[in-house]
This record gives structure tokens, sequence and C-alpha cells, in this order.
């Protein structure tokens, strides 16, 4: 007998877009987040699917944590002295 092993499902997150308004779920693949030295440069972002608008947004603790857990892209950004 072989166990069969359910790949897991893949991560989605809801946004939504400033611009046009649209409301969507978007793969942990179409996101992007930059962790900076202070809450001021650390920010997530990805092109709304609706209206290819580049999306900004920043990211507090939490919002980090569950991008990270689902598999987002991370770029640590570096202070220059």
């Amino acid at each position: 007998m072989s166990a069969v092993v359910a790949a897991p499902a893949p991560v989605v997150f809801k946004a939504a877009c400033p611009d046009c308004r649209a409301r969507f779920e978007l793969a942990a693949s179409a996101i992007r987040l930059a962790i900076g030295a202070s809450s001021r440069t650390t920010f997530y972002s990805f092109t709304c699917p609706e209206c290819d608008a580049a999306v900004r947004k920043p990211a507090g603790e939490r919002i980090v944590e569950l991008l990270t857990g689902g598999g987002v892209r991370t770029l640590r950004l570096h202070q220059t002295v």
C-alpha cells in the first residue's frame, strides 16, 4: 500500500487596487515584499490584474509575517552609511 500525499493548496492573498478599486486574490508569486530599516521603508507591491496599475502599500509586522509565511519573495533593503 502506498500513501498519496496531496500537494498543499497554493496560498492566495486578498488585495485591492486603490486606483480602480477592484478586489481580487493574488498568488504569492505576484507579490513582492521589501523590508527596510524602518516602517516607512517596509512595503509590499503588486500589479493590479484589472487596470495594470503598480500598487505599493506599507507592510507592518503582521503583514510581513503573513507574506513571508505564505512564500512571498522578500527583498531586504540595506541602509547605506
